[in-house]
């Protein structure tokens, strides 16, 4: 018997697919959906077979989608953010509404966790979920109300919150035992570090920053590389070396004195961090709540 064309695959096989899509990786996508990446692989070939086409077009080490890939992966996701949106629309009152934003480490552990507590007791039965990563997440597409994204200064989607100037910092009690009076006393200090790929937008800013203040021949006497920029900051508080202070990320550190800015004066960044809301979002009192609430604890000194 010849199946209806129009008859649906079952769903779950069609959110595998959306996340294969988005990722271009078996493998990641198995991570987002908690499957194995042959489970995942099993899923699209089912898939495959039921609409008789092929959706990737499979290289080494490497997907893309096939023209059909790309149509569904665009109707998938429309698909599931309308669900998304419908859902929430119509969930029962009673119970918690759940806001899902997604930053990065440093924003989301330096800046953003210690203020959380003031948001969270105005707003009675408002949870807040917290996805710090570099990944750049689609909003609607991966379940997300609000982000706030860090990128170069005019060319970062988004409400602007505020730009990023940079310093040197370490814990008091480094100066005790090594003096930091100069650019060039940091040949005497391990300087921290962090690396990540360009395509994730964290640079190795060291450099930068020696070359800007004339001492770009300097070589420090070690050095530590992080991939996340709170886990540098926590060394510096720990007395393991000097790192370059983001502000305002590191401002309640300065005034709680377990950091010190030795050098003076600071260097403004090229980079700053801009708050992006869902649309669909948009449209909610507790969503709008804590957009407002970020915008203003951005305007804060401090």
């Amino acid at each position: 018997m010849q199946k209806d064309p129009s008859r649906l695959p079952p769903l779950d096989r069609l959110a595998v697919f959306d996340a294969a899509a988005r990722h271009l990786s078996f493998t990641k996508a198995g991570q987002e959906r908690f499957l194995t990446q042959s489970a995942v692989s099993r899923q699209v070939a089912a898939l495959e077979d039921d609409l008789g086409v092929p959706l990737f077009r499979r290289r080494h080490r490497a997907l893309d989608l096939t023209e059909e890939g790309r149509r569904l992966a665009a109707a998938v996701a429309a698909a599931l953010a309308g669900l998304r949106e419908t859902v929430t629309a119509i969930r029962a009152p009673q119970r918690r509404e759940v806001l899902a934003l997604t930053t990065t480490p440093g924003l989301a552990s330096l800046w953003l966790i210690p203020r959380l507590a003031g948001f969270l007791a105005a707003h009675p039965g408002v949870d807040v979920r917290i996805d710090a990563t570099h990944e750049k997440r689609a909003l609607a597409a991966d379940g997300f109300d609000l982000a706030v994204r860090y990128g170069r200064i005019g060319a970062t989607e988004g409400q602007p919150m505020f730009e990023e100037s940079v310093q040197p910092v370490c814990a008091p009690a480094l100066l005790r035992t090594t003096p930091l009076k100069t650019p060039a006393d940091l040949r005497r200090h391990t300087l921290l570090q962090v690396a990540m790929p360009a395509a994730k937008g964290m640079p190795t800013e060291w450099p930068a920053w020696l070359q800007a203040a004339g001492a770009g021949d300097v070589e420090p006497a070690a050095l530590l590389t992080f991939t996340n920029y709170d886990t540098a900051v926590a060394a510096a508080v720990d007395g393991q070396g000097v790192v370059l202070g983001r502000r305002p990320l590191i401002d309640r550190l300065l005034r709680q004195k377990r950091l010190v800015a030795p050098l003076a004066g600071q260097t403004a960044s090229v980079r700053g961090y801009y708050l992006l809301v869902d649309p669909a979002a948009a449209r909610r009192p507790a969503a709008q709540a804590l957009a407002a609430w970020l915008l203003d604890e951005a305007r804060r000194p401090g």
